[in-house]
């Protein structure tokens, strides 16, 4: 399909290999533009502890950030590979448009309703309780090393991803491809991370999907 033709993926007709590809490589560059400013007072914190440790530990080597962030960032590309599979799916059952690759109504309105059920739980609530304290996460799971760093990142963006993965989802509501729909989504995952009342913008979020999930269901078709 001429490379997901170039990116845009309006073309129609089965996947090859090649497009699950573009798809994923689509989606993972998707989260790390996301993803990233959310997570970077967790990066702006580890790379002062770092520091500080290095100072009051008479020399004690510094953790490597880099490695922090790869391993915050395989997660979020282990996920870009599964909305890509997803992606597909839809495709393949002709349940996605062509320009902007949203879904097909009842589909979004599924996913409405699983992100607005899944803002209201204790384990989103658990999961960005532990993103939106950077240093209660790093002095609670702190590892000298290289490993320690990629194991650090790797927990800290689970505990992202658990905080955020349905409402990556939201995407296929909007649009994939579309640009102010992406911005929208990330934006809010920004808010409700660094506002300290993000826990009732979950619940508030979590109640208008919902009404927005019913309100799409009663139109459908």
């Amino acid at each position: 399909m001429a490379g997901m033709a170039e990116m845009g993926m309006a073309d129609v007709g089965p996947w090859a290999l090649a497009d699950a590809g573009w798809a994923a490589l689509m989606w993972a560059v998707m989260m790390v533009a996301m993803m990233l400013p959310a997570a970077a007072p967790m990066i702006l914190m580890f790379v002062a502890v770092n520091r500080r440790r290095r100072t009051e530990g008479g020399g004690t080597p510094l953790v490597n950030t880099g490695l922090f962030v790869l391993g915050y960032l395989v997660v979020w590309t282990a996920f870009s590979v599964a909305a890509a599979l997803a992606q597909w799916g839809l495709h393949s059952a002709a349940l996605l448009s062509d320009d902007a690759m949203s879904a097909a109504p009842v589909v979004g309105a599924l996913v409405l309703a699983a992100a607005g059920v899944w803002q209201l739980t204790p384990l989103k609530y658990a999961c960005l309780a532990r993103c939106q304290a950077p240093i209660g996460f790093l002095l609670g799971e702190w590892r000298d090393g290289n490993r320690g760093a990629v194991v650090m990142g790797l927990r800290h963006g689970l505990f992202c991803l658990g905080c955020c993965w349905v409402l990556m989802g939201l995407l296929f509501v909007g649009g994939v491809m579309n640009l102010a729909w992406v911005a929208a989504i990330a934006a809010f995952v920004l808010v409700e991370k660094l506002v300290p009342a993000g826990r009732a913008v979950s619940w508030a979020s979590g109640i208008a999907l919902l009404a927005w999930a019913a309100w799409s269901l009663a139109h459908a078709g």
